[in-house]
């Protein structure tokens, strides 16, 4: 439990500081838009435009990858040890790059003013995370939670794991296809089927539920797929890039990268547990006066903040 302890006080104080600069920059700011794309990014834009749906730009990979059986034993990649995502917690796209900045995906107009409501209510302090009833983060919203996580490949299946809320996601890649169409329905997780090009994990995930990319982000409906492009790029770091397909909300596949860096472990005692919100008073939630929900004091700082 001290190491867990450890982990904590490295990490919980950078998300409650985010949190409290998400409220000193938000409030009353003008939403100004993102800046535009690198010509790198781009180009994985508008990848995603050339492609009406999801399954298209699967298809498409899956044309380009050619040899889609599975791995042998011997060419399984090794992704072991634990990971944390890089980057701004409540950011689904880094080059969001400020929070007084819209995030950057293209929203149609209903979804654009639902998120400007939401933001306008957080300025006021009235806010609501599901994640406050115990509730998993669900994907997409799985690429953006806090905390540790491992990845487990072997030739028939990656376990793509999450410590909070011990979410685990898994990408078949057995050559099956996704459930059929009348065994369908909104899981937190999704079906994710997919096959490797190389080193590179392909995969579709649709069937997922509704919710929220993150606190200051957009919605996603239950509509919602994804296409991803898993890669080991070097020792410590592994990167996501995810097309986000979601009709009702989006004007335009919605695409980012995410990044996950390695923790050194040099005495191999950094380890998952078993994480939910009811492990200790540090995780329990408050609802507020105003209908709001937020954690309970902190016992590992001598502050009251």
């Amino acid at each position: 439990m001290a190491l867990k302890s450890s982990f904590r006080h490295r990490f919980m104080p950078a998300i409650v500081s985010a949190a409290a600069l998400l409220g000193m920059s938000a409030a009353g700011a003008q939403r100004a838009e993102p800046p535009p794309p690198s010509p790198q990014k781009q180009a994985m834009i508008d990848l995603g435009l050339e492609h009406d749906t999801a399954w298209d730009l699967y298809e498409y990979f899956r044309t380009q990858a050619g040899d889609d059986t599975m791995l042998e034993p011997s060419e399984v990649p090794d992704w072991s040890g634990v990971w944390t995502r890089e980057g701004v917690l409540f950011f689904w796209d880094q080059d969001q790059a400020s929070f007084d900045n819209l995030p950057t995906a293209k929203l149609r107009p209903a979804a654009r003013q639902a998120l400007i409501d939401k933001l306008d209510n957080i300025d006021r302090g009235i806010e609501y995370d599901r994640l406050s009833a115990g509730k998993p983060a669900g994907m997409p919203r799985w690429f953006t939670e806090p905390f540790l996580r491992d990845f487990a490949v072997t030739p028939k299946a990656t376990y793509l794991i999450n410590e909070m809320m011990n979410e685990v996601r898994r990408v078949y890649t057995d050559g099956r296809s996704h459930s059929l169409p009348e065994d369908m329905y909104p899981l937190w997780e999704g079906d994710s089927i997919g096959f490797w090009d190389g080193q590179r994990l392909i995969a579709h995930t649709n069937s997922m539920r509704s919710g929220q990319y993150q606190r200051i982000q957009p919605e996603y409906s239950d509509q919602v797929e994804t296409v991803e492009i898993w890669e080991k790029v070097n020792d410590d770091t592994i990167i996501a890039d995810v097309w986000v397909y979601d009709p009702p909300n989006l004007e335009e596949p919605w695409y980012a990268r995410h990044t996950y860096k390695k923790l050194t472990n040099e005495d191999q005692f950094l380890r998952i547990r078993y994480w939910d919100f009811t492990e200790s008073q540090n995780n329990a939630i408050t609802l507020t006066e105003d209908g709001s929900s937020d954690f309970t004091d902190f016992d590992f700082t001598d502050a009251d903040d």
